[in-house]
């Protein structure tokens, strides 16, 4: 399935936040999170096929503590939930109407 550049640019812009939302299971945005560095940025506890994550986000960024790794736009954030390849997470970012 190939996908053209400007989905590309689309899915790179997209909120991490927005994205989590829609391809987790389960979602919740931590209430009780205060942010230092960033005051747009929040954290979420996420599941995701049976594995859990806390997520920070800020804008189209995401980083996951726990596994100490973070990237940007909605097919890094699927690839990292999902521990898939590219092609599948943008095959997964079509399905899912993103």
């Amino acid at each position: 399935m190939p996908v053209d550049n400007s989905e590309l640019v689309r899915w790179q812009s997209l909120d991490a936040a927005m994205v989590l939302r829609a391809l987790a299971d389960y979602a919740k945005e931590d209430p009780t999170y205060v942010p230092r560095l960033n005051t747009r940025s929040s954290r979420w506890h996420v599941s995701v096929a049976g594995n859990d994550f806390e997520i920070l986000c800020t804008g189209p960024k995401f980083w996951d503590g726990r596994a100490d790794c973070g990237g940007g736009g909605a097919l890094d954030l699927a690839m990292h939930l999902f521990g898939m390849n590219f092609k599948k997470a943008a095959h997964l970012l079509v399905e899912r109407n993103l």
